[in-house]
């Protein structure tokens, strides 16, 4: 069983940057991959990042490829998701996820409670 808690979301101006932290307890946390996903209303929820246990490879959605910044603390036991250049379009509930790997929500088990991001125009 892995538990996850996020923070971080909030409401900014287009072009200005959050930070989304994913704090993971229960299962060996440094053994997981990690991603996280978003949620528009009215849409699928969508990949957004993914980063595999030792933080060693990352892979991003084509949309937000070169804005943002997914990395985790072992140590910690958390993942961060550094969002700059931020666009309304980004608006969405964020979520992370563990035990699985992939782009899809279905490959993962475990889910965090969705923090919202807004971004305004």
């Amino acid at each position: 069983q892995v538990q996850l808690v996020e923070s971080g979301g909030g409401l900014v101006q287009a072009g200005g940057s959050l930070r989304l932290s994913c704090a993971g307890s229960g299962r060996t946390f440094s053994n997981s991959a990690m991603g996280w996903f978003r949620q528009a209303p009215g849409k699928e929820r969508e990949f957004v990042a993914a980063i595999t246990w030792s933080g060693s490879s990352t892979y991003y959605a084509d949309s937000v490829k070169g804005r943002f910044t997914i990395s985790r603390d072992n140590a910690k036991n958390t993942v961060y998701l550094q969002m700059n250049s931020l666009k309304p379009e980004d608006t969405a509930v964020y979520y992370c996820a563990a035990g699985g790997w992939g782009a899809l929500p279905g490959d993962y088990t475990y889910w965090g409670q969705g923090p919202q991001v807004t971004v305004s125009s």
